[in-house]
């Protein structure tokens, strides 16, 4: 299991951030960036050390990524995430990268989270209030909505960028279909132990997929169902 740090020595987000940059895990300044503006303090459970490189638990059988995996992520999307673009963040979680997408996109673009607990979609949003993004939930380029993320958000498809924040036993179709030629998908696929694939929607509409690394993430699954698996956590 790799972890890059722990214990509290990091008690700021700035340090968080410095530390992902030492390790090698953040190359991008524009991600450094956002990650320094988006504070991860804001959107983890009270009590919670929120710059340890860690996954935690967030209630509801789901966690929130360790830092170097929304890093990860955010760097697999940044070409993507251009001002004016569009992305769906499925399995939204506590919002944290849904704020980071936003703030990527800025006002002219379209951050939708989409999450299955009604309670953690309503928790996302009173994080977002507090963060550097409140100004685009205010102006309606940032939202959150409960559903179930496997049929993606159809509304405002098709998205540039797509992340899914649990792990799928399969690319769900009807999130290939939203995603816009040209456009970019990141997603843990498999059942106990997962690929992190990229899977990149081709001018012509062909897919490419590869897979960028191994993790583990909670399931991608339905509120009935999720309340019957236990915690797992995001590795690599």
């Amino acid at each position: 299991m790799e972890q890059f740090w722990s214990g509290s020595a990091i008690n700021e987000n700035k340090g968080m951030v410095e530390n992902l940059q030492r390790y090698g895990v953040i190359t991008s300044r524009k991600v450094a960036e956002v990650m320094e503006t988006i504070d991860r303090g804001l959107f983890v459970p009270d009590g919670a050390q929120p710059y340890v490189d860690s996954p935690m638990p967030i209630g509801y059988n789901a966690t929130i990524s360790a830092p170097h995996m929304h890093a990860t992520c955010l760097q697999l999307l940044e070409r993507n995430l251009l001002p004016g673009m569009r992305a769906l963040d499925v399995g939204s979680g506590t919002g944290y990268l849904t704020a980071c997408f936003a703030l990527m996109l800025g006002p002219q673009g379209r951050a939708i989270g989409v999450e299955h607990i009604p309670e953690l979609a309503s928790f996302s949003i009173e994080n977002i209030r507090k963060s550097a993004a409140a100004p685009l939930l205010k102006d309606g380029s940032l939202s959150v909505h409960v559903g179930d993320g496997r049929q993606g958000w159809p509304e405002f498809a098709p998205y540039n960028a797509i992340h899914v924040g649990a792990a799928a036993s399969e690319i769900h179709q009807a999130l290939v279909d939203q995603l816009k030629p040209g456009g970019r998908m990141v997603i843990p696929v498999g059942n106990i132990f997962q690929d992190l694939q990229v899977v990149d929607k081709n001018t012509d509409g062909s897919i490419s997929i590869r897979t960028e690394t191994s993790v583990r993430y909670v399931p991608l699954t339905s509120r009935k169902l999720n309340c019957e698996v236990s915690e797992v956590d995001a590795i690599s």
